[in-house]
């Protein structure tokens, strides 16, 4: 599996750190300090998780993963409609929904990952080959096994009763499925259009379930 580097570990941790104001808001409005403690470890948790499952699906079809920030690089098509430095959405977009919503708005479109191919690949029922080339359908499938680890995550925690972890793993699985930018969804959306319709209908239904526990 391919090594996680300095640029990596400091997104992967910024997107901890939104993640968790995202969920704790609602405890510091409401006093529930206790909650906080539980909402950074489970922000840990499914970061770490959703980065780790996605890198290792990745080495299974012999490519790397990098994983970054959602954020934009240009506010228009002509070439030099360029910010000077790509804009942090996945900071900017969960804070506002945070701050208008009081807490009560869990919108976390967060992370984004890029896919490159090893030069070669080694195969252990046809032998050694060279491969220079990731399809469409393979980055989908690297990017849906971050969402079904998700949804996995979501189905322990509503059986163990965990409300928190439930909607943290159902909400975060949801926003980055949206075929926008970077996001997931996009990159789901364009290697196989039924799977992410059949990814979407799930988190669309978990979603639900979440706005009534």
């Amino acid at each position: 599996m391919d090594e996680i580097n300095r640029t990596e570990i400091a997104h992967l941790i910024v997107a901890v750190i939104v993640l968790f104001v995202v969920f704790g808001t609602q405890f510091v409005y409401s006093g529930n300090y206790s909650a906080l403690s539980r909402a950074m470890l489970f922000s840990f948790f499914l970061v770490l998780v959703f980065a780790f499952v996605r890198k290792l699906v990745a080495y299974f079809y012999d490519a790397s993963v990098e994983h970054r920030i959602w954020h934009l690089e240009r506010f228009g098509f002509q070439p030099k409609q360029r910010f000077t430095s790509p804009m942090p959405l996945g900071l900017i977009v969960p804070f506002i929904f945070t701050l208008i919503s009081l807490g009560k708005a869990f919108v976390v479109p967060l992370l984004t990952y890029e896919t490159r191919p090893l030069k070669y690949r080694a195969s252990r029922r046809f032998g050694y080959y060279s491969f220079t080339k990731m399809t469409e359908w393979h980055n989908a499938l690297i990017g849906a096994s971050g969402i079904v680890t998700c949804f996995l995550v979501a189905a322990l925690a509503y059986m163990l009763n965990d409300t928190l972890l439930f909607k943290m793993s159902v909400y975060y699985a949801f926003w980055n499925l949206i075929p926008i930018s970077k996001l997931d969804g996009t990159q789901i959306f364009f290697g196989n259009r039924i799977l992410w319709s059949a990814l979407a209908i799930i988190a669309l239904f978990l979603a639900m379930v979440a706005s009534l526990v």
